[in-house]
């Protein structure tokens, strides 16, 4: 399983305390989810909450890749066929074939950036259909 986390510490709104965070992106069963988990330290202030598919918030993306640095994500041959690349690309994303095709040709030619689990379930998903890829630290 691919994942990525890391703790934040807040004040507690309820308190005043200290607050531990526990965020975190992985993969599961061919989805992201994403989770986020606090405790306040002073007060019974606590929670968990995680979900799968769709968007992860922007605030726990944006920590991560604040803490961790952006992934990206680059064909691995240069003779990849483009449908493979659009099946996987819509099938991972939902996208429109157009969409697909914008993304594709980002995918080609840049390479698409993220963070580390969001770059590693596009990267299977391409694998999944024959299509070499790999994920690398993004440089600045």
């Amino acid at each position: 399983m691919i994942t990525q986390g890391m703790k934040v510490t807040t004040r507690c709104d309820d308190c005043g305390g200290v607050l531990i965070r526990d965020i975190g992106q992985f993969i599961d069963r061919g989805q992201v989810w994403w989770g986020t988990e606090g405790r306040c330290l002073t007060c019974p202030t606590a929670w968990c909450e995680q979900d799968s598919g769709g968007t992860t918030p922007e605030e726990i993306r944006q920590a991560l890749l604040t803490e961790h640095g952006p992934a990206r994500l680059r064909l691995a041959g240069s003779e990849s066929s483009l449908v493979p690349v659009l099946h996987a690309l819509r099938e991972t994303h939902g996208l429109s074939l157009a969409q697909a095709r914008a993304m594709a040709d980002e995918l080609r030619t840049t390479g698409l950036v993220g963070t580390l689990v969001e770059m590693e379930h596009v990267a299977a998903g391409l694998r999944r259909r024959s299509v070499a890829a790999t994920v690398e630290p993004a440089a600045d």
